[in-house]
């Protein structure tokens, strides 16, 4: 009688024990999660320790000023802001045109920290306000992952997240692009999905299609969402994968995300008019076909369910294809068939370089190289085959989705080197699914090692003792006939058979568990070489954050035999342009530029980085492409006072425009015919020495480049392209030298005046007439009218 009571004391203290661990276990989640935020935090502070607090890159000055604005003059001014500083003389209206997620999150942080009494700058948070939103993405993913595959995996996919390079490249401290946001809003989205998917609850899908609404206003990457969630929900319908929780999951998702998308200015009504959107309509009417066709199963008999099948499946298709006939005409008017240039290039690669020369010209877009895979996720590119068969034990709905995910943003990142950006946290997510799951077998299996011999003898002990002890009851209760036992089993006879037939159960399953157990040495050196493949991703990641991804494009260093060299030609040439020049001057250089010109020079540029007119930066690029003078007169002609070329020939700066200038070809090119590109070529080689095509030595570019760069070394050695320039000696006749930086970085040059035309045809006439000696009147001609 002893044991039984033994045995039910032990009850309450193992379930305490299991709370006890439940709640340490979750104190402890929260500690680690604590601290991977603020390591995400922290390693992406190198840039401000190393350098200093400046604002990276091109696009996050305009994301600057435009922040700045918003602080100034309040949220009404900012959604009616016609800028008059850029695309002269067309101007640009901001509020319109720009995705307000950045802005008006970090105009909200400046708000609530000054309403706080803590005076901090625009600046100094637009620098931090990425590497704050990189530890909010990280506990996003861990949310994510949890749903998909527990804790432990969540854990170690939020702690890759906080580390892994190509998310660093776009979150370092001062890279203040839409991006720092995004990939946040991203993440947070998938994971309300997918908890809406795991609960059902409609609470869930209110705040997924917030968190949609969310990632519209910040960057033009949305698109990927509402198109990756329909591609899950038609996968989960054909393979008969259909619940009320994907119907609850997905349809609020469409109609108010959709309806809340609309709000933003810069989207409207392309919300439901471009090609980005149809897919998630298209599902929708099926989802709604199927939920119909599942409703109707459950009320009606077979037979007449069979009838009601074929009547909602034809009225579904009749339906579909009128929907798909009015998405064709719709399609069809557009020459871009109602897709964007930039989805059009990720659905065909060879789109860009044949039909929009603009968006082939940007680095970002172009195809990343296999090193490049290494150097932004490192070890993570090896775990990922591993995390999708770990997807697939078992495969759920969460799982499914997980596994979709890194497929497409594999083939996008492929792409676009900037859809790295995409396959970060997918790779993290897989990475830590296997992660996690090689943990549990080797720490399972060194435990079983160590431990399972002792339990097994104990287990086989007490079963040996338990059947003993019913055999002999058994034998005791033998007063019934074996007829009436036969005949009328009681219920304690069906409990020990259903225990009998338990028993053999728990004993495979330990026997399982023996089978599946590695051996104790194997076990512990995976487990070492694990830990030596995470400590092999920290130092490297830590490397990228230092090195490769900390320095701002805006000043620039190298190190060499005498020391660190820092290059400042940029705000040098910046500061230079707002206080020598009048405020209304207008400054041309290549669109690479504009931002940066507007926001740190104050001055009226005629391009910039948003590239919305293609005509526009074609005219600047025939202008740079011309001989000086018909550039002069394209200059001239848009009111151009100043002329800003960078050029990298004595440092050996490679993104100068000299490398650039090819494309600028292409566009120009693109727009004027009469600009041909193998003018610009020696058999096919574009080259900047003597072998140089002679339009090319009398282009723009060249001279305003190269102009007095012999004087420097006696040779006119260009660093970058590793040769002898072509033209050493020429002068400026249109142009004229303003300024040039320390280190001949940027050069800046100012338009002539245009000459007195009427005083010198009459000069001409003058001295025409004291060389002969008739009259007009004598020799009977008239004299010319110079106004006509």
């Amino acid at each position: 009688m002893a044991a039984p009571e033994t045995s039910t004391a032990a009850v309450p203290t193992l379930y305490t024990n299991n709370n006890l661990r439940n709640a340490f276990g979750g104190v402890l989640s929260f500690f680690i999660l604590l601290l991977i935020g603020v390591m995400a935090f922290s390693i992406r502070l190198f840039s401000v320790i190393k350098y200093e607090s400046v604002i990276h890159e091109f696009d996050p000055y305009f994301n600057y000023r435009v922040t700045q604005f918003l602080a100034k003059n309040g949220i009404y001014e900012f959604w009616n802001w016609f800028d008059d500083r850029t695309w002269y003389p067309l101007g640009r209206v901001i509020g319109g045109t720009v995705y307000p997620g950045l802005t008006l999150t970090a105009g909200t942080i400046w708000w609530l920290l000054n309403s706080l009494n803590i005076p901090l700058s625009v600046e100094t948070v637009c620098v931090f306000t990425a590497p704050i939103f990189s530890a909010f993405a990280s506990w996003a993913t861990y949310l994510l992952t949890k749903e998909v595959k527990g804790t432990g995996a969540g854990l170690t996919a939020a702690a890759l997240l906080a580390m892994v390079p190509s998310y660093i490249s776009r979150s370092v401290a001062g890279s203040y692009d839409n991006e720092a946001v995004a990939i946040f809003a991203l993440i947070f989205t998938f994971y309300l999905y997918i908890k809406t998917l795991n609960t059902g609850s409609l609470f869930y899908a209110t705040l997924n299609s917030i968190a949609y609404f969310y990632m519209v206003c910040s960057w033009g990457g949305y698109t990927f969402i509402i198109n990756l969630i329909p591609m899950h929900v038609l996968l989960c319908i054909v393979t008969g994968r259909f619940s009320s929780r994907l119907y609850i999951a997905y349809a609020p998702l469409v109609v108010l995300g959709t309806l809340l998308a609309a709000l933003v200015p810069v989207v409207g009504f392309n919300a439901v008019m471009t090609s980005e959107h149809f897919a998630s309509f298209l599902v929708f009417i099926i989802i709604h076909v199927v939920a119909f066709v599942y409703y109707i199963k459950g009320i009606l008999s077979p037979k007449m369910f069979k009838v009601a099948v074929t009547l909602v499946v034809s009225v579904g298709l009749a339906v579909c294809c009128a929907v798909i006939a009015v998405l064709i005409a719709l399609v069809a008017s557009s020459p871009t068939k109602g897709w964007s240039g930039r989805s059009l290039s990720l659905l065909d690669p060879t789109y860009a370089s044949k039909y929009i020369p603009i968006i082939a010209s940007v680095s970002e877009h172009q195809p990343p190289t296999w090193p490049s895979y290494f150097m932004d996720i490192n070890v993570l590119a090896f775990l990922v085959p591993a995390g999708i068969i770990a997807c697939f034990l078992p495969l759920s709905d969460a799982s499914s989705f997980v596994v979709l995910y890194i497929a497409t943003s594999v083939y996008f990142s492929g792409v676009m080197v900037r859809l790295m950006l995409v396959l970060a946290p997918a790779a993290c997510i897989t990475s830590g699914i296997a992660l996690s799951q090689a943990f549990d077998v080797f720490t399972g299996s060194i435990k079983f090692q160590l431990t399972g011999a002792s339990s097994n003898t104990e287990v086989d002990a007490a079963e040996t003792s338990s059947s003993t002890a019913e055999s002999q009851t058994d034998a005791v209760k033998t007063e019934k006939p074996e007829e009436t036992a036969k005949s009328r089993p009681s219920r304690k006879s069906k409990k020990k058979e259903r225990e009998h037939g338990e028993k053999p159960s728990t004993k495979a399953k330990a026997e399982k568990k023996r089978l599946l157990a590695l051996p104790l040495e194997s076990s512990v050196i995976s487990l070492l070489l694990l830990v030596l493949l995470g400590a092999f991703y920290v130092v490297h990641c830590v490397w990228a954050a230092a090195e490769a991804y900390s320095a701002p494009s805006i000043v620039l260093t190298s190190r060499s035999h005498d020391g660190l060299h820092v290059f400042d030609d940029f705000r040098e040439a910046y500061a230079w342009l707002r206080h020598n020049t009048d405020v209304d001057d207008k400054v041309a250089s290549w669109w690479d530029y504009g931002y940066q010109t507007t926001a740190m020079a104050n001055r009226t540029v005629i391009v910039d980085n948003n590239t919305w007119n293609n005509t526009h930066i074609a005219t600047v690029g025939t202008a740079m492409s011309s001989p000086e003078r018909a550039a002069w007169e394209i200059f001239h002609s848009l009111d151009v006072k100043y002329v800003l070329v960078v050029f990298g020939g004595l440092v050996g700066y490679p993104s100068d425009d000299i490398n650039k200038f090819l494309w600028m070809v292409r566009i120009g090119g693109g727009v004027f015919p009469h600009i041909k590109e193998p003018d610009y070529l020696r058999d096919g080689q574009y080259r900047i020495d003597s072998q140089a095509t002679p339009t090319m030595l009398n282009c723009l570019m060249y001279k305003l480049s190269y102009y007095r760069f012999v004087e420097t070394d006696g040779k006119g050695f260009d660093r970058v392209r590793q040769t002898e320039i072509g033209k050493k000696y020429f002068k400026l006749t249109h142009f004229e030298e303003a300024f040039t930086t320390h280190h001949w970085m940027v050069r800046i040059y100012k338009l002539k005046p245009p000459k007195n035309r009427i005083r010198g045809k009459t000069k001409k006439s003058k001295s025409k007439t004291s060389s002969t000696t008739s009259s007009p009147k004598r020799s009977g001609t008239k004299k010319k009218n110079p106004w006509q």
